[in-house]
């Protein structure tokens, strides 16, 4: 019987031969033994309020403003964000990833919210940065700041068909 979790070997060979992940920055330093880091290209300040209901037709994303990096990074104090990454995610139809913070990010009092990368997305993910440190983080162009780990499904029918479907692309 097949791992559930795929392995970094297994990661590897889905992105060689099948673009699991474009756009990466260092293969070798991006493979874990059991996932994938993915990277900042873009951190944006959430300027709006958003909505959400049962049916998405009420639902209304909340606007960002790009903060640009200076000198490589942005400081960013106590509050919400959305980073989006270099990385463009291909799920194919028997996988599904999941997405959890790197242990350093963590420890320095920040942490990244994550949706489900479904079977069939593709697109450059975005996510919630949050940062609880009250004196703030700095977050360098590049950094590794999540670990996408992909498992195996029983089945490889009803995919991702939603509004995020190649986005930021």
């Amino acid at each position: 019987m097949e791992s559930c979790v795929l392995t970094g070997n297994e990661i590897r060979k889905l992105i060689e031969d099948n673009s699991l992940i474009q756009n990466y920055i260092d293969l070798d330093t991006q493979i874990t033994p059991n996932g994938f880091d993915m990277t900042v290209r873009e951190v944006h300040r959430i300027v709006s309020e958003g909505a959400v209901d049962f049916s998405n037709q009420k639902r209304k994303l909340s606007e960002t403003k790009k903060i640009e990096f200076v000198n490589d990074f942005v400081f960013l104090e106590k509050g919400a964000y959305k980073i989006i990454y270099n990385e463009i995610v291909n799920i194919p139809s028997n996988i599904v990833a999941l997405g959890r913070p790197r242990s350093t990010l963590l420890r320095c009092g920040a942490n990244v919210g994550t949706a489900v990368w479904d079977r069939g997305y593709s697109g450059r993910s975005e996510s919630l940065l949050s940062v609880d440190n009250e004196k703030g983080i700095k977050i360098f162009k590049d950094a590794r700041v999540l670990q996408l780990v992909f498992m195996r499904t029983l089945t490889d029918d009803s995919l991702y068909k939603g509004i995020f479907l190649k986005e930021n692309i």
